[in-house]
């Protein structure tokens, strides 16, 4: 894969050519979720508008499409009525996590919970994962309900991991790979691997490419967490250093943690142990990251997981869908938004 630096410098289209190879059906995707999402009580719908409107990148809906298409699901609308339940996840999730984090930004607009308050929003993520199931009993397959509800389980589990080291700037990496296993890799592996159910591929397939998945979700998010570190709201759609403000420890402090002397050490505990961080604060830190070059550590780690996702694809044939796979790899670390 090259060094980290010729991966940051790379120019990758990959997500657009993902997003052109399959561009009819995800229009598709947003009719059956904006469809799924009717709702005859007035509060639901117009959260559900909201959250329409505030877009994003539809990755995973992209991952099913786009895995479906490469194990040779042609025909049909199974595919379409997937992604849009993937998607339905990821947003229900999305609603509950910014609850938990006090979030007030997401996708560059104020969060449900910041306008409906808490009670509402995390109503209203329950109220997505109930149409998301519906969805999966509608494709009447007992493979696919089991690989998404379990997949819902282990999100849940991965909030609660999260919550239980809030705080922990000694958190052991080991922690924190299993906390973004959990919530964010793990649907990404049922993405990829709902496409290879979709096409009848043996066991050996599906598995590869959830193991795909799950290591393509393990850079996206390590590229996540990095660059709330190193961006701005107009490329990254979140106001920059969202995690600090809101005491979420990620791989950028861990690692700062690791390498700072003990004055500094005892800087960063005192940061995430008080109740509201301030802009002086995160000032401090970002020094100190750059300091201790450590958005490029975090590159070095993500590169491993960029090498176990593109090898488990070597069990495929080669075809145009294979090769926008292998260079999703990349686009995951080297992205900006």
């Amino acid at each position: 894969m090259g060094t980290v630096v010729h991966l940051k410098r790379q120019i990758n289209n990959s997500y657009s050519a993902l997003k052109n190879s399959v561009d009819e059906k995800l229009v598709l995707v947003e009719e059956r979720i904006k469809k799924q999402l009717v709702s005859k009580v007035d509060l639901v719908q117009t959260m559900a508008n909201y959250h329409l409107n505030t877009g994003g990148k539809r990755l995973r809906a992209l991952l099913t499409l786009g895995s479906a298409k490469l194990c040779g699901y042609l025909k049909g609308g199974r595919d379409i009525n997937l992604a849009a339940c993937v998607e339905l996840i990821h947003a229900a999730t999305l609603m509950h996590d910014d609850v938990i984090d006090n979030g007030e930004i997401r996708r560059g607009k104020k969060t449900l919970n910041f306008l409906w308050g808490n009670q509402s929003s995390i109503l209203m993520g329950d109220y997505l994962l109930s149409r998301c199931f519906e969805m999966m009993v509608e494709d009447e397959n007992l493979e696919v309900l089991k690989l998404l509800s379990s997949t819902s389980v282990k999100i849940a589990q991965g909030e609660i991991l999260q919550l239980q080291h809030k705080g922990e700037t000694d958190m052991l990496e080991e922690t924190y790979f299993k906390i973004i296993s959990s919530k964010t890799a793990e649907l990404f592996a049922a993405a990829t691997k709902v496409g290879a159910i979709l096409g009848n591929k043996n066991n050996k397939i599906k598995d590869a490419l959830g193991f795909y998945g799950k290591n393509l979700g393990l850079t996206f998010q390590i590229a996540d967490d990095t660059l709330d570190y190193k961006s701005d709201l107009n490329l990254f759609g979140k106001k920059v250093g969202n995690d600090f403000f809101e005491g979420k420890i990620t791989l950028p402090i861990i690692l700062l943690s690791q390498k700072a002397n003990n004055l500094e050490k005892n800087q960063i505990k005192e940061f995430f142990s008080k109740k509201n961080r301030d802009e002086k604060n995160f000032q401090i830190i970002l020094e100190l990251i750059k300091k201790y070059n450590i958005v490029n550590e975090c590159y070095k780690k993500a590169e491993h997981f960029i090498n176990l996702a593109s090898n488990s694809l070597n069990i495929l044939e080669n075809s145009e869908e294979k090769k926008i796979f292998e260079n999703l790899t990349s686009f995951s670390l080297e992205r900006s938004f």
